[in-house]
Order: C-alpha cells, then sequence, then structure tokens
C-alpha cells in the first residue's frame, strides 16, 4: 500500500482554494524517495498496483457479498490524461459482473429535455457493485463553462449565466453526492492531472504510430487551445465540490504507474475501510445447509 500521508498529499481538502501549477502532473516521489531512482520507484509502483489488483478482487467479492454500498469512481481530466488505461489497469482484476463503465457522449435531444444530472441518475451502480464514470455530471461545469454556448441546447429559464449560475450548479452536484453517499454510495473521484507538455507528446505518438492514429482526434486539438480556460475551470470546480463526504484527488498523470498505482490503492484502501462482512446465515439456512450435505454424502 502506498503510505496513508502520501495519499493525503493528492486529496483536496474541503473548502480549500485550489491552484493547479501547484500540483505537479509529474509527481512521482517524494523527497525521502529520491535516492531509489526512477526504475526502483517504477518497479516499487507496479508491485503496490499488483498488490492493490489482488486485494480488490477480494474487496469486490466482499462489497458485493455484503449487498450495503455501491462504488461510484468518476474520472475527468483533459485529452490523452489516460482514463481509459486507468480504467483499463486498475479494474483488470475485477469481476466484470460487479463493474459497470459509462462513457458519456454529447447528450441526446431527450437528455437535454431534462436536467443535466439526469442521464447520470440512470446509471448509477447498485449496491454490491463498483461504478466507473468515465468523464461524467461534471463536463456540465466544465466543457460546458469553457464553451457556455452549449447551454442554449439545455433550453434553461436562466437568464443569464455568470458566477451565481456555475454557482448553484456545484451546489446542485454537492447536493447529488450527498444523497448517495447518505444512501450508501461511496463517491470517488479523480482530476488525472497531464501537463501540456506531455499531452502534446502524447498527441504526437498517436500521429507517429499507425497503431494509434485511431486514437487521434481533431476535436482533441481544438480542446488544446483552451487549456487555460480548462485550468481555470477545473481549479474552480475542484475548490468548489472537493467535500468530506465526495472528496477529490488531484493525481499526476504524467507518468502512467503514478496515476494507476494512486488510484487502485484510494480505491482499494476505501473499499476495505467499510467495515464489510459476509451475510450470517440463520439457523433455518443452517439446517438447510446440513441436510443439503446429508444427502450428498449419501448418494
Amino acid at each position: 500500500m502506498i503510505r496513508k500521508d502520501i495519499i493525503d498529499l493528492f486529496r483536496v481538502p474541503a473548502g480549500s482554494t485550489v491552484r493547479l501549477k501547484d500540483h505537479n502532473p509529474g509527481w512521482a516521489q517524494s523527497e525521502e524517495m529520491e535516492e531509489l531512482g526512477k526504475e526502483a520507484l517504477k518497479e516499487r509502483a507496479r508491485q503496490t498496483l499488483d498488490q492493490n489488483l489482488a486485494d480488490l478482487n477480494q474487496a469486490q467479492d466482499l462489497l458485493y457479498a455484503d449487498d450495503r454500498y455501491a462504488v461510484l469512481i468518476v474520472l475527468q481530466a483533459m485529452d490523452a490524461a489516460g482514463k481509459d488505461g486507468t480504467i483499463k489497469h486498475v479494474m483488470s482484476g475485477v469481476n466484470p459482473q460487479g463493474c459497470q463503465v459509462f462513457s458519456f457522449k454529447k447528450p441526446s435531444a431527450e437528455e437535454l429535455d431534462h436536467t443535466f444530472l439526469w442521464r447520470y441518475m440512470k446509471c448509477l451502480p447498485e449496491r454490491g457493485r463498483i461504478g466507473i464514470f468515465n468523464r461524467s455530471y461534471y463536463e456540465d461545469v466544465l466543457v460546458v463553462k469553457v464553451h457556455p454556448e452549449l447551454l442554449t441546447a439545455q433550453h434553461l429559464s436562466a437568464k443569464s449565466f455568470g458566477a451565481k449560475f456555475w454557482s448553484q450548479r456545484y451546489k446542485d452536484i454537492n447536493a447529488f453526492e450527498r444523497h448517495l453517499v447518505r444512501n450508501g454510495t461511496v463517491v470517488l473521484k479523480f482530476f488525472l492531472n497531464v501537463s501540456k507538455e506531455e499531452q502534446k507528446r502524447r498527441f504526437l505518438e498517436r500521429l507517429d504510430r499507425p497503431d494509434k492514429h485511431w486514437k487521434f482526434s481533431a476535436s482533441d486539438l481544438a480542446e488544446r487551445a483552451h487549456w487555460g480556460q480548462y485550468m481555470r475551470a477545473y481549479s474552480d470546480c475542484l475548490a468548489a465540490t472537493s467535500t468530506k463526504w465526495a472528496p477529490w484527488y488531484v493525481v499526476p498523470a504524467d507518468h502512467k504507474w503514478v496515476t494507476r498505482a494512486i488510484v487502485a490503492d484510494v480505491v482499494t484502501t476505501t473499499i476495505r475501510s467499510l467495515d464489510l462482512k459476509y451475510p450470517e446465515v440463520t439457523n433455518e439456512k443452517r439446517e438447510q445447509l446440513a441436510e443439503a450435505r446429508r444427502q450428498l454424502t449419501s448418494e
């Protein structure tokens, strides 16, 4: 496991001001780890990830049997930050029947005729399951904030879309997540913090390698032109919606091995902290089990 004090470095305290430039996207070590070197750190991260995957497999089984909690994992990031890879590697050891992944694209006409939270409510994980939102309702205070013209399609009654409008959206999200937590859904939110330089390198790799051409999208490049606006939108969002009941984690994303180890550790540690238990068997059930054993052994 990654030490708790290191994990705490990435959690956004409730009510704090967020300046993303204070969060190092290339973070790969603490001061006391510097002597180990990059390769040793990568190996340690791999071992941590492997152990967490084994622990997560067991934790998921217990989560399903206990049937009191659901886990919602929210992943937000700029393009090429590694959301898909994080899902693939962190959830690779999980039973597919207990995990649901939803990637939200451009909303449909039907979805636009409901509140901005409606389409996400329909996809929430049931008790005993882990749900992953690859992008989420936070898009409505991120990409929509950067491109306010998208609000026209939502047919809203609001007369203006200034600071008060966005403040109300943040409050709606906080209330929504508090409702989920009160009713047994654990909400874990990760912002994969990739640097503009590393995004450029990954975009160029997609252009240079034929096997990655399919990953490149001209729209991703267009959004890169709004980098500064997105950083401000993310800073405002993280500050307004990191709460005691649903905190944000700003995860360094320039090194994929760091990202995956941190996310896996937070998810695994959180599920294992829920005091999950296998259901107790009633006396009637014990008698049924004993009878079944007698029947089978007498064959």
